[in-house]
């Protein structure tokens, strides 16, 4: 798989990242949260099927907040905020560079994480 460094999401995914990056990572968790406790007390009530229902809302809810986190940090404006600026390298992003030197693609399927 290659990922080229030029490449700007279409005009649906920039929409669509305007809109998340606005919303609070928080949310998501709190938001998960209440789906487990209105699971909860609907199966104490006796309500099994719809607290299946709202229970099974947690996990999705936990992912969109992993995708509004990910739209924050690496979203389109980012990578735009380096073209407009005519910056088209990385070599001012140091937090990643320690990242990247420990977490090598082999190109293998195999993903190195840090680890020796």
């Amino acid at each position: 798989m290659v990922l080229e460094k030029n490449h700007t999401e279409g005009a649906t995914a920039k929409a669509i990242e305007k809109q998340t990056s606005k919303l609070p990572s928080d949310l998501f968790l709190y938001a998960s949260l209440a789906a487990m406790g209105t699971s909860l007390t609907l199966k104490l009530m006796g309500e099994k099927d719809k607290a299946l229902f709202v229970g099974q809302w947690a996990a999705p809810f936990l992912l969109l907040g992993i995708y509004n986190k990910l739209v924050k940090l690496e979203g389109h404006d980012a990578h735009d905020k380096n073209l407009d600026n005519g910056d088209m390298s990385d070599e001012d992003d140091d937090d990643n560079d320690d990242f990247n030197s420990r977490n090598q693609y082999s190109g293998s399927g195999d993903l190195n994480l840090g680890k020796k």
